[in-house]
């Protein structure tokens, strides 16, 4: 408990420090382009914990949730049979790396031309950009499960499907990683796939701040993606700790 409050302390410490710093510095500013941050705060909660937290911002997580949730399923099974099929990853990993080449950001135009403007392009654009670190950590896992483990299990006629099953749970703690890189990804994706092809979201609405001239309005975007960031974060630890629980105890006990 004491580790656990220690830990907290660290990580609560240093942003509450900066953003105290923050305040007392921007406190006089009279810069159009920098306005105080207490300006942003009351820009924060006028604007976003309003009506426009209902009709943007759980869009803008839904539209993630979607596209996160449809690249982690896509990128789980299709990297699964390509870990366990070696000359199938051979064969297709020209197209693989063509299309992880492809900036997920350049499809926006064809997603809008192709499915026009609403959710579906959002949730594609999403999807999009990541699955790569899950897709190619889900490979990677798969291909660095211990041959000698595979032997025993086809020497003792384990199905398949057993087998499959103790691959992808060997490759778990990769996949998890390529998860928590994925999440990142798919915020940034949330911003600018909402400034091009949809009419509300958190995105839209940074957009028109910025065109409007509402300066703490933008500042006040900046700052709630930043602490919708940090909570998902926090939300993703938990589900890492639930998940990979297994994992720990095997290191604690080998060390």
């Amino acid at each position: 408990m004491a580790h656990r409050l220690r830990h907290f302390g660290m990580e609560i410490v240093p942003p509450f420090a900066l953003l105290t710093l923050w305040w007392f510095v921007s406190s006089a500013s009279t810069s159009l382009y920098f306005p105080p941050l207490q300006t942003i705060v009351t820009a924060l909660h006028q604007d976003w914990f309003s009506a426009r937290f209902a009709s943007d911002v759980l869009p803008s997580l839904g539209h993630l949730a979607a596209g996160f949730a449809l690249a982690t399923a896509a990128g789980v099974l299709v990297g699964l049979v390509l870990g366990r099929i070696p000359f199938l990853a051979d064969t297709v990993t020209p197209l693989l790396e063509f299309a992880r080449a492809t900036p997920s950001v350049a499809l926006v135009p064809a997603a809008v031309l192709l499915l026009g403007v609403g959710t579906e392009v959002q949730v594609v654009v999403i999807a999009s950009a990541t699955i790569w670190p899950i897709l190619l950590n889900t490979i990677d896992g798969v291909r660095g499960l211990d041959p000698m483990i595979a032997d025993v299990a086809r020497s003792y006629r384990i199905r398949r499907l057993d087998r499959t099953v103790m691959a992808l749970r060997a490759a778990s703690p990769q996949v998890v990683a390529g998860m928590r890189t994925a999440l990142a990804l798919g915020i940034i994706m949330i911003v600018f796939s909402e400034m091009v092809g949809s009419t509300h979201g958190i995105g839209f609405q940074l957009l028109q701040a910025q065109r409007s001239f509402d300066i703490p309005g933008m500042w006040a975007g900046m700052v709630l993606l930043g602490v919708l960031g940090y909570l998902l974060n926090i939300a993703f630890h938990g589900f890492e700790r639930a998940v990979l629980g297994w994992h720990r105890g095997m290191r604690r006990t080998h060390k």
